[in-house]
């Protein structure tokens, strides 16, 4: 993982130089608020489960400029007109703002803040790409593996992922939004040692090729592990099936890793029932993702639970979630009233990336357990309807809200997906629009520059 004094410094370049013009132009006071949010999701998804607060509050809690992080921005070229002042500012500078967010797990549609972060403005600008690689990153991951465990309609799935995640720390937080999506367990020992994830494992073809037959590999396995779940599909599944079974060996379960894994489960089925060994699982792994499974399952494969690697901690099919930290404010001292703040908007409208102004809120309205609607609002409106959706968790740069364990978030999910409308959770449904009005008030701020608090 990142080393955590190094923290500040994972940040785009250009943040720190807009920090020194902001230092520079007298605007270090100026409060800024932005919003995280996406304007599009992924391909063939309906929805977003949101990850990686809990990353992004110790990250805000915590980071700080190091005396050798400032000695190296300040012999950088860009930097030799930058004052010592503002090298002193940074030496100091710590997160003193608010942060409101949507718990972890929530589900979430398009323009709909995942969190909003109020702070002075270099406080604000300077965390953006942390929080938007941890939250794009997991949201994305923990999105594609609610659509896996929907599509396996009960049956476990375990996240086998490490070795093609995008680099060690990939994995890991691949390994963490995988669980927060609903999996049961990783093959990733670090996530599991330092998450309390369920670590799970079997065996590889190299294991089983490494001894003279598959046979001396079982058995010398069975030894150390008598419970354990055995690669059947080295050579000839079948036969290794027949072999286990035959020479009486303990094990849990088989593991099907290539091939036509549908056929081939049907068979191994019969074998290890007729063998007498009904409480014998059936894993299978190899490439799967959930409209793979889904058809399996459709077509009721004896599979037990699967493993599913690269599809997941890669979310190959869409790899990337285009989540935004966009400045939707600023607060401004009064002239008149020195102690009280002029709220002004702010409102990009480049083509195709407009988005609303002002500190917003989500009123999620739900009715006989469905979800009705999510009203999505400015944060002062009194809304009569639904219930707030983003908490406050940072207030005056202390943590005021506790945050729950990785397998409560789990169960949020769970809950989250079982409210959506039905045609939400279908794979294949790919929405024109969402459960999502705009408040009127919202709609003006198009038409509005500032309002007095």
């Amino acid at each position: 993982m990142l080393p955590e004094r190094d923290i500040a410094l994972f940040t785009d370049f250009y943040e720190l130089s807009m920090a020194a013009a902001y230092y520079d132009s007298n605007q270090k006071d100026t409060i800024g608020l932005f919003e995280m949010f996406v304007r599009k999701l992924p391909r063939n998804r309906s929805y977003l489960v949101t990850a990686g607060l809990e990353q992004v509050i110790d990250f805000l809690l915590n980071f700080r400029f190091e005396h050798d992080h400032i000695e190296y921005l300040r012999n950088h070229k860009m930097f030799n007109n930058v004052s010592d002042k503002f090298f002193e500012y940074l030496s100091e500078l710590k997160f003193t703002g608010n942060l409101w967010a949507m718990p972890e797990g929530s589900i979430v549609f398009p323009n709909e803040p995942f969190l909003r972060i109020e702070a002075p403005i270099i406080e604000a600008q300077v965390i953006e790409t942390y929080i938007l690689s941890v939250i794009n990153f997991q949201t994305l991951i923990a999105s594609k593996a609610s659509r896996i465990v929907e599509a396996a309609q009960g049956r476990p799935i375990i996240e086998f992922g490490s070795r093609r995640a995008h680099g060690p720390n990939a994995g890991i937080l691949a390994a963490r939004a995988s669980i927060i999506g609903g999996c049961q367990g990783t093959s990733n020992t670090y996530a599991a040692y330092k998450m309390g994830i369920p670590a799970s494992g079997t065996m590889a073809h190299s294991f089983v090729m490494n001894f003279a037959s598959e046979e001396e590999a079982f058995q010398a396995f069975c030894k150390v592990f008598p419970q354990s779940t055995l690669l059947i599909d080295t050579y000839d599944p079948i036969n290794a099936v027949k072999i286990a079974t035959q020479k009486r060996l303990e094990f849990e379960g088989v593991r099907i890793d290539s091939g036509d894994i549908f056929s081939i489960s049907k068979e191994i089925r019969r074998v290890l029932d007729d063998a007498g060994r009904k409480s014998a699982k059936i894993m299978a792994t190899g490439d799967l993702n959930e409209h793979i499974i889904c058809n399996m399952v459709s077509k009721h494969a004896p599979i037990d639970y699967f493993g599913v690697g690269t599809e997941l901690s890669t979310s190959r099919d869409d790899p990337a979630l285009n989540g935004v930290y966009k400045l939707v404010a600023i607060k401004i001292k009064s002239n008149n009233l020195p102690n009280k703040y002029q709220t002004i908007y702010k409102r990009k409208k480049s083509p195709g990336k407009e988005n609303y102004g002002g500190p917003k809120q989500v009123y999620r309205l739900i009715r006989d357990n469905t979800l009705i609607t999510d009203i999505l609002t400015l944060n002062d409106e009194e809304v009569s309807c639904g219930s707030p959706m983003l908490k406050q968790y940072i207030k005056g740069g202390m943590m005021v809200e506790g945050l729950p364990s990785i397998f409560e978030i789990r169960s949020r999910v769970r809950n989250q997906v079982n409210i959506l409308p039905e045609q939400f959770r279908k794979l294949d449904y790919v929405p024109d629009s969402f459960p999502v009005v705009i408040s009127d008030k919202l709609m003006m701020t198009s038409k509005i520059s500032y309002q007095n608090e």
